[in-house]
Order: C-alpha cells, then structure tokens, then sequence
C-alpha cells in the first residue's frame, strides 16, 4: 500500500490547470460500444479508475489507441461477446464503479448484459435500482446469475429495446447515463423524466447526438429520446473536473495562498464558486480561470436571519456531493461555524475522526451531519498518520495535512491515484512538499 507523505505549511503560488473530468470520461468511454465506427475522446484525465475502465474495453475486443496523452481513439468493431459473458470479465467489471454503464450499451447493442454489485468508494449503499427499473422499462427480462453474483439483462435474440415513459425514482447521474444510452437504440421513443441533468449527462447527450442519436430536453430533467436504428463515429473534447477546480479552490483557502485556477469552463461550474464564497473565500473570475487571492482570514457566512450557514448537496443544480469534504476541511480554519450537511452517503463523513486527531473542532452529529467549528486560522492542525477511505475525504486529508504543523503521512493514496492525476507532482510545482513512501 502506497503512501503519500506531506511536510505541512508551506503556502502555494503559481498556476495550475484542472484535469479532464473523471465522471463524464467513465460515461462516454462506456458508450463507443454503441457505434462499430472510430470514436475519439479527447482531455482523458488518465487516472486509475480511467485507466481501468480502457483495460477491460480493450479486453472485450475494443481497439484502443493514445494518439497523445489525453487523447484516444475506440473502435468496437469486434467485441467478443463471449467475454462479455465470461465470470473473469463480470468480476473485474465489479471491482470497478464506472463499469456498470456498460450495461445499457451492451444491453442495446448485444441483446445481453451483466450487471455485477459495483465497486469503488466505501462511502455507504449506492443502489442500482433506479438502472435495472430503467432497463426494464426499457423491455429486458432479468434474472439473477447466483454463480456470477451478478444480474443478468437480456433480451429474445433479433429483437430491439422498446421506447417507454418512465419516472425515475431519483435523479442518478450513472442511472440515467445507462438508460439514456440503452434509450439511443431502442425502438420508439422514450420518456425520462427526473433525469440527471449534470454538465457531465449534458456532455454525454451532445456527444450521443454527434453520434446520430435524437435527444430533446438536453439540460433539462426532461429527457425525450427517439431511438435510432444505429450510431456512427464522432469526437469529443471532456470538460475540465470541477471536483479538482473545487479542491484547488480549497488547497488555496486552507494554506492562505493566491492560486490560478486556467480553463475551469466556468458556466459548468454552477453553484460552486457561491458555496465557497459562502465560507468567505474571495474568487475573481478572470476569463475562464479563476483567481483565489490570498487572504488571512475567511469568514463564513450567516444566513439573513442570522441562523448558522448549513451547506448541502443537492442533485443539479444544486452543490455536488463530492465538493462536501473539501469544504468540510475548510471550514476548519475558517471562522464562524457551519453545518455540513452530506445527504446522499451515509458514511462519506466519517474521516472527519483523522481531522478531530489534527485539532479540528466538529462535532459529528450523525452519518450525515457535522458541525464545524472554525479555528480562524489561529490554530494550526498537527500533523497526522492517516489511511484514504475514499477519493474525495482522501484528498480532503491531504489538504488538511498541508496546512499541518509537522510531517503527515496518508496511506491508502491508490484512492486518491484513482481521480487525481499525477496530484503530488502538481501540487509540487506549486509549492507544496509531497512525497511517495
């Protein structure tokens, strides 16, 4: 087990540029199974869980090429559908989240697929109901292949997915990527209403209609889909990851330092410069980047009735869930108090015992909640030994270990190796001082 080892309080200066997005490249990497023709995809951040998802592609017959780093071409002319259907092929699709929307192009194009309990973070229960419920909306039988451990979706051999209105139990990003690409072949049309609407499902559905699907409402929770007989190639270009522009608004925050954030798309961000400017961090939108000035002192914000400020995640447009912990770290030398308030996992927060280690003042209320006592910087964290539980509360505790007093080390960093790129090397550039153990 890898490590990261981090000498704190070294402030950071200078220019950084955020990776390509780790959730919409795990979407449009699964749909050029929906075409025989080349599809190219360019600003792949080239990540463990990316990386992954390109290995099994290539295990199931996808050509794959790096034309340069971030840029790739697929051509799934000959996927070996024998594979597919193979146990190896359904345990490796489980050790890896971004593999469960392969379901809906494989479903579509093949007439079958495995749908195998995913892996990934240990944030709590992440369903799948909302996939299967559309799948089978959708026309496909089910059954369940104890031997594999996994689902098994199919349906008569010659015949098409069937367009159906359907109502989604909740606004699932992977849940509505799947059906949307399992929507694009079918016969007829299909109604999916309270779908996800992230940037990420927007980009997804853009590069879809490049590829000759017929898609209306894109942006909207509305989505009309009219099923098309087949798909051609295209390209496509992913948007910079706002979880890494909102980490990197954080890292400057907590260490007090003045950073450029270059080519953020900055109408794609939402609501997030607000939710940190809610924590009193000045943000200057210069362009398409975005300037965090140095400050000493950060004051979160009341609500006008002078109650404490609560930040919560909400589906689009609404704060993602994967900033939480970020801002949770933040807030811990901001002064004033905040409730955070992560309403989608139930055990996303409790890394927040490392943080109490440090010297942090929360208080945790209950899986979903924790109120956060700001130190306003006239404490400083101690160091720590910490292992990663998950992405995000990972590079939430190196943040956190930057600004400490001493030497942390953090364990576990396959986590963080898993949606952030060569994070160590970067940061280092800015002023930082990480190592590898």
């Amino acid at each position: 087990m890898s490590s990261f080892i981090i000498e704190g309080g070294h402030r950071l200066s200078g220019t950084i540029r955020p990776q390509g997005a780790k959730n919409e490249a795990l979407e449009v990497i699964c749909a050029v199974l929906l075409t025989e023709e080349e599809v190219t995809v360019s600003n792949i951040p080239e990540i463990l869980d990316v990386r992954n998802l390109i290995l099994l592609l290539e295990g199931m017959g996808v050509k794959v090429s790096r034309l340069e780093k971030g840029t790739y071409t697929f051509k799934a002319d000959n996927i070996d559908t024998s594979y597919v259907e193979s146990a190896e092929f359904v345990r490796k699709c489980a050790a890896l989240r971004g593999s469960v929307m392969l379901a809906g192009p494989l479903l579509a194009r093949f007439g079958q697929a495995y749908f195998p309990k995913p892996g990934g973070d240990k944030i709590g229960r992440r369903r799948v109901d909302t996939h299967i419920t559309g799948m089978l909306n959708l026309g496909a039988s089910i059954h369940y292949d104890q031997q594999k451990k996994a689902y098994y979706l199919h349906i008569p051999a010659g015949t098409r997915l069937k367009g159906s209105y359907m109502l989604l139990d909740e606004a699932s990003v992977t849940g509505t990527a799947n059906i949307l690409m399992a929507a694009v072949l079918a016969e007829g049309t299909t109604v999916i209403y309270n779908a996800a609407c992230e940037p990420y499902i927007q980009q997804l559905s853009r590069m879809l209609v490049r590829m000759g699907a017929r898609i209306d409402g894109i942006g909207s929770n509305l989505l009309t889909v009219t099923g098309v007989e087949s798909l051609h190639g295209a390209e496509h270009t992913i948007l910079p990851d706002m979880i890494e522009v909102g980490s990197f608004i954080g890292m400057a925050a907590m260490n007090r330092s003045s950073l450029t954030i270059r080519n953020v798309s900055w109408k794609n961000l939402g609501i997030i410069p607000e939710s940190f400017r809610r924590l009193g961090i000045n943000l200057e939108q210069r362009g398409d980047d975005i300037f965090v000035p140095e400050q000493e002192s950060y004051v979160i914000e009341s609500f006008l009735d002078g109650s404490i400020m609560t930040i919560a995640d909400a589906p689009w447009p609404g704060l993602t869930p994967d900033l939480l912990s970020v801002m949770l770290v933040v807030a811990t030398q901001c002064r004033g108090s905040v409730l955070i308030h992560q309403k989608m996992f139930e055990s996303r927060l409790f890394f927040v015992d490392h943080l109490i280690d440090m010297g942090a003042q929360i208080l945790l209320c209950d899986p979903h909640r924790a109120v956060v006592i700001g130190h306003d910087h006239k404490f400083q964290l101690r160091a720590n030994n910490m292992l990663s539980p998950d992405i995000r509360a990972g590079i939430a505790l190196l943040i956190a270990a930057m600004s400490a007093k001493g030497t942390s080390v953090i364990g576990n960093i396959e986590q963080i190796d898993r949606g952030y790129e060569d994070i160590d090397l970067r940061l280092n550039a800015l002023g930082a001082r990480i190592t590898r153990g």
